[in-house]
């Protein structure tokens, strides 16, 4: 189990993928620009991960049980796509790489920095990377794959099984590259609803397992005859293998959930940074403001009070007016009566 089998494709592609990751690494440090140890030592993890299924016992011994066998899937579909996903292989690439600038016409070059900005922000990854897409092609992995005569096909010949193994890693990464969010992708997904996303699927591999458990007949063939110097029991074997599917799906769950909770509780603690920044930048901004407001209210107060008390002067100096005219008009009144006995006395 634990021997070393090389397979030959996987080893040059991990060799690959190391070297090109160690590489834009060393191009950000001669630039001066660092990179995050955790993203180096997660992405060593996935490629070890899918060096483990593919190139170890597991490999043996995978194409002789199920149990054995499932083991790698769960390896490649689940954990190998997370440990490769935290590395950020994509965010490490868009930093490294150089923009090809333009020519001397003033057109602007396309490079590798170019190309993979075209595909990230292209329809086709956007259809790729959307839910209706990611969800039934982890799910179909499953049932597809296993309840048909597929993976019977698949396991009659050497290319058909490393097709396999490719197919299990690429729909994990596929599956989980939105949900995590590490990388840039085409749709910016809410945390919540990655999280739904992520419990989408949840139900239906747990389902596939209880199935797998439960089954009274072997699901494939191509584990119906084992080394008979093993004495292994194909539905007993078949039925951990259920077991394995239902409770392997539990660990990367809650590593992804953990991933998703980092990420908002930065995201939260960023936008509050932001607040407060905006806060000190425009709280005088603000005071002042506000003091304006009281300054004209106070303007405008004063300005009615003072045109009330103008109103009412105007008011008592009127009516003091009218006063003196309504004397003067009885006294002219009251004169010809005067005069009239003034001039009757004598005659009495």
């Amino acid at each position: 189990m634990f021997g070393w089998y090389p397979e030959p494709l996987f080893v040059a592609g991990s060799i690959a993928a190391v070297l090109i990751y160690g590489a834009g690494i060393a191009r950000l440090r001669r630039r001066g620009d660092k990179w995050p140890i955790g993203r180096t030592l997660a992405w060593l993890a996935g490629v070890a991960s899918v060096l483990l299924s593919t190139s170890s016992g597991l490999a043996a011994y995978g194409t002789a049980l199920f149990s054995v066998h499932m083991i790698q899937h769960m390896i490649l579909s689940m954990l190998s796509p997370i440990l490769l996903l935290l590395g950020a292989p994509i965010t490490l690439a868009l930093r490294s790489l150089k923009p090809a600038g333009r020519d001397q016409d003033g057109n602007a070059k396309r490079g590798p920095r170019e190309i993979l900005l075209a595909v990230l922000h292209s329809r086709f990854a956007a259809v790729m990377s959307s839910p209706a897409v990611t969800l039934p092609l982890f799910i179909a992995s499953l049932y597809v794959l296993y309840f048909t005569p597929l993976f019977d096909l698949a396991m009659g010949n050497m290319w058909g099984h490393r097709w396999m193994m490719i197919h299990f890693l690429a729909v994990g990464l596929l599956f989980f590259w939105p949900i995590m969010g590490i990388d840039p992708a085409p749709r910016k997904h809410g945390y919540v609803m990655k999280m739904l996303e992520l419990f989408a699927g949840m139900p239906f591999h747990a389902f596939f397992g209880v199935a797998v458990m439960m089954s009274s007949s072997l699901i494939v063939d191509s584990f119906a005859k084992p080394p008979a110097a093993w004495g292994t029991d194909v539905l007993a074997d078949q039925q951990m293998g259920g077991g394995i599917a239902w409770a392997f799906g539990e660990v990367p769950t809650v590593i992804v959930l953990l991933v998703i909770f980092s990420q908002w509780m930065r995201s939260e603690e960023r936008l509050a940074r932001r607040k407060d920044r905006a806060a000190d930048r425009d709280g005088d901004a603000e005071l002042d403001a506000y003091n304006a407001y009281l300054a004209r209210l106070g303007g405008s107060a004063s300005a009615a009070g003072k045109a009330a008390d103008e109103a009412a002067d105007s008011a008592t100096d009127s009516a003091a007016d009218n006063a003196i005219d309504e004397d003067a008009a009885k006294a002219d009144a009251a004169a010809p009566t005067a005069d009239a006995a003034a001039a009757a006395e004598p005659a009495k």
